[in-house]
């Protein structure tokens, strides 16, 4: 299994270069003003100078490989020009935003992996009795009920109806003035996570009061689909011969389900899991929306509107990079679940 982890590792640098040179082409396809926005850091630059000059300044007509090895040393340098979208350079609104999403990603991604796996688990264990019919009305339910409503509903009756309990945003007035005190030292940029270390247990509860109906939001939706998945594998793993083996032996029918039959009927869910991950982690668009949580999804989208050419870069270049290390662990996860599986 190291061996086949270590030539995954050494094929990523030649996946990276592909990704590379597909935006660098797509970049060849814009006018010479939508080039010079992934190099200048400022709009004035662009405004007060002739574009012919910033052409020449920054070798727009120089050959092509020459460019390509320019562009290569801004990526590397992580220098992807000026943000109109963000009015910051590009580089600096991804590392702003970056937190706010990973944030909601870390608080979502434990309740969707280990509620579909154990939701599925109870739906399959109960084959055609109550249970499975409730789990599956659960999960026909979930994946019919679009995100925004689901978003709009949760809001209505925990924070614009009888109660007040979970408001939207990322943080309350009072713990915003202390996140923005001196006194409150910014390790992550993650409000949960900086009130931990700054052990600041208001704060820390005020963002974890503001996290829990977005987390829910994009925990549920994904709920189902997992949920659908893991049942179906592991009815299907059940009447495997291994399976009447191990319950010919005498074993427990818990440690049957738990130690043999689930392990193996969670290949295909890891699989679904992984590429949720990778998509929770960009940002998810219609839920930082709802809930005001300006992280990448909602600024991909104004880059998008304004025709932004730097962040849309940027922002392709990441989700690149992010699927091409979430199928690198789904892979690795597959030899630990199942050990049938070789790779030499």
């Amino acid at each position: 299994m190291l061996a086949y982890i270590s030539r995954r590792f050494l094929i990523i640098p030649f996946v990276l270069m592909g990704i590379l040179l597909i935006i660098f082409g797509m970049l060849q396809l814009l006018s010479p003003q939508q080039k010079l926005a992934t190099f200048i850091r400022s709009p004035s630059e662009l405004k007060n100078t002739e574009v012919e000059v910033l052409v020449e300044k920054y070798g727009l007509n120089d050959p092509v490989w020459v460019r390509l090895g320019r562009w290569l040393n801004d990526v590397i340098h992580f220098n992807f020009g000026y943000s109109e979208s963000a009015s910051m350079p590009a580089a600096e609104a991804f590392l702003q935003y970056f937190p706010v999403s990973m944030e909601l990603a870390l608080w979502s991604a434990l309740p969707i992996i280990l509620g579909g796996i154990w939701l599925g688990t109870v739906s399959a264990v109960n084959h055609n009795n109550v249970i499975d019919h409730l789990t599956r009305v659960f999960a026909i339910v979930g994946w019919s009920l679009p995100s925004f409503v689901a978003g709009l509903l949760l809001l209505m009756l925990f924070y614009g109806g009888l109660v007040n309990w979970f408001p939207p945003g990322r943080l309350g007035l009072d713990a915003s003035s202390i996140v923005q005190s001196q006194s409150f030292t910014r390790f992550t940029n993650m409000n949960t996570i900086d009130a931990i270390l700054n052990w600041n247990w208001f704060v820390f509860w005020d963002a974890v009061k503001h996290i829990i109906l977005p987390a829910i939001v994009m925990s549920y939706v994904r709920w189902a689909m997992l949920l659908r998945i893991m049942r179906s594998s592991l009815l299907e793993t059940l009447r495997k011969d291994f399976v009447t083996t191990a319950r010919s032996k005498g074993l427990e029918e818990s440690k049957v389900i738990k130690k043999h039959a689930r392990r193996n009927a969670l290949i295909p869910v890891v699989t679904i899991g992984g590429i949720y991950l990778a998509f929770l982690i960009n940002g998810l668009v219609v839920t930082e929306t709802i809930f005001n949580w300006n992280g990448l999804g909602r600024w991909a989208v104004r880059a998008a509107q304004q025709y932004d050419t730097s962040s849309l870069l940027l922002f392709a270049l990441f989700n690149g990079v992010l699927l091409v290390f979430a199928n690198l662990s789904v892979d690795i996860l597959y030899a630990y679940l199942d050990p049938r599986v070789t790779y030499d």
